[in-house]
């Protein structure tokens, strides 16, 4: 079984470092920055999601990882609408930290198993760069052949194709946010993917938050957070 921790790592983000480009252009490059540092390479973003959707996280939450980074995140986001700060100037202030370990905020509190949380987070991460509808059949064909390139493993990679070709379970998504951090988790995971800019995504983001019962103000916080961590 491949590590669900280490390819939602993979994930968070699209530029290659040392490079101007990602690996849709620069492959050879990035398997080798791959090995040499997978979690700094966001190499498999940029093959699944692409440069139009994949984005990546830089500074301090480059440096707490993946799941990590994600509830980092979500924590200071949600401190922020807690003491009801200004988004946008709430989501300047102080370093991103991993989030206290007696919060339900740490994977290590997740009762379903951290691995298991964040298989669910690169699933979401997967749905919301579906929004869009721009994987067709050629693009997953496109995709599988590039992420032969990325030097992930098979198991992770028969993963990702199976889940780009079955249909999104949006119903299956909320569910696996069992509390409600994982909640505001799996919703700054999903905005974390996209730069929402067409109508799909805005209105995939959109219900998406809804469904998950998250509050506009929290929202408007998660927001602010993302875009701080990915401008």
């Amino acid at each position: 079984m491949f590590d669900p921790k280490k390819l939602l790592n993979d994930l968070l983000g699209s530029q290659v470092p040392g490079t101007q480009g990602t690996v849709r252009d620069k492959a050879g490059q990035a398997v080798q920055l791959a090995k040499d540092n997978p979690l700094a390479t966001g190499a498999i973003a940029a093959v699944l999601l692409g440069t139009s959707t994949g984005r990546s996280v830089t500074g301090s939450a480059l440096k707490l990882g993946g799941i990590a980074a994600v509830a980092g995140l979500a924590y200071k986001a949600y401190q922020n609408y807690q003491s009801g700060k200004e988004p946008t100037e709430a989501a300047k202030e102080g370093e991103l930290l991993p989030p206290p370990e007696d919060t339900s905020f740490n994977p290590a509190q997740a009762p379903q198993g951290e691995g298991e949380f964040a298989l669910a987070l690169v699933r979401a991460m997967i749905a919301t760069a579906r929004a869009d509808g721009h994987i067709d059949e050629g693009e997953r064909a496109k995709i599988a052949d590039k992420l032969k390139l990325s030097g992930i493993d098979s198991e992770a990679e028969a993963f990702l194709m199976q889940e780009l070709e079955r249909p999104v379970d949006l119903d299956a998504l909320v569910e696996a946010a069992q509390t409600d951090a994982q909640k505001i988790e799996l919703y700054t995971a999903s905005r974390l993917t996209i730069e929402p800019k067409t109508r799909a995504e805005r209105g995939y983001l959109d219900m998406l938050a809804g469904r998950l019962r998250l509050p506009d103000p929290l929202v408007d916080h998660i927001e602010a957070t993302v875009s701080e961590a990915t401008a």
